[in-house]
């Protein structure tokens, strides 16, 4: 089973105060971003969600949180107040960097202005979304804007994603030197891909699974241990 890290803190609590849909992107960008995801909140006050440190390279369009943000390592709180919506894109970790045009790193645990990557189209585009009438109109404005940039992979690229993507799909893998048997490459050479295309390290990477998971399960469960 393939697991996503959503990142959501005390998602119970959570519900009560947005909605969150995740919704597929066009078929030309399937092979760099996971979803989009669409957030609505009608709040008498103001609510802090928390999120869990990520992997992924997340591109917002949110009055007040716009722009690319990358992997991080310090849990992230985001401020909501009254009537919230927006529109966020989770890339496929390791799918990045030919969008951003430099390694990953560079954008671990900060944020760059749309503009800085996207150029005068991304102002475009977080008007149209800021404009938007629906949640449709939202996401086909956003992949039109990823779609007049979509890039190639190169071959570095899809080896990083692959190399994240068998985190995801196998729980056992807890070690970096089980990762890097299993990719069919040497710790050091792993950890240099990570650093280009992923943003973080492979042990990082690891752990950010592992707490989504824990985080998962405390949800779950009524009395947790």
């Amino acid at each position: 089973m393939r697991r996503i890290p959503r990142g959501i803190v005390d998602e119970q609590v959570a519900r009560t105060k947005f909605t969150l849909a995740r919704h597929a992107p066009a078929p030309e960008l399937a092979e760099v971003v996971d979803y989009h995801w669409v957030l609505h909140g009608d709040l008498d006050g103001c609510h802090d969600q928390h999120v869990l440190p990520n992997v992924a390279v997340h591109v917002t369009f949110f009055p007040g949180a716009r722009g690319v943000y990358g992997p991080d390592h310090t849990l992230f709180t985001h401020r909501l107040e009254g009537r919230a919506h927006g529109l966020g894109v989770r890339f496929r970790p390791g799918c990045f960097r030919p969008f951003l045009g430099a390694p990953v790193r560079t954008v671990a645990d900060r944020s760059a202005a749309l503009e800085d990557v996207f150029g005068h189209c991304g102002t475009e585009a977080a008007e149209s979304v800021r404009n938007a009438s629906s949640d449709a109109e939202m996401i086909a404005a956003v992949d039109k804007l990823l779609i007049a940039k979509r890039v190639t992979l190169p071959p570095a690229a899809r080896t990083a994603a692959a190399a994240v993507e068998t985190i995801a799909g196998d729980p056992r893998i807890t070690r970096v030197d089980h990762l890097a048997a299993s990719v069919g490459l040497s710790a050091r050479a792993l950890q240099r891909l990570f650093a280009e295309h992923v943003g973080c390290t492979p042990k990082w990477a690891i752990r950010i699974y592992r707490l989504n998971d824990a985080a998962h399960r405390l949800a779950d469960e009524e009395s947790p241990d």
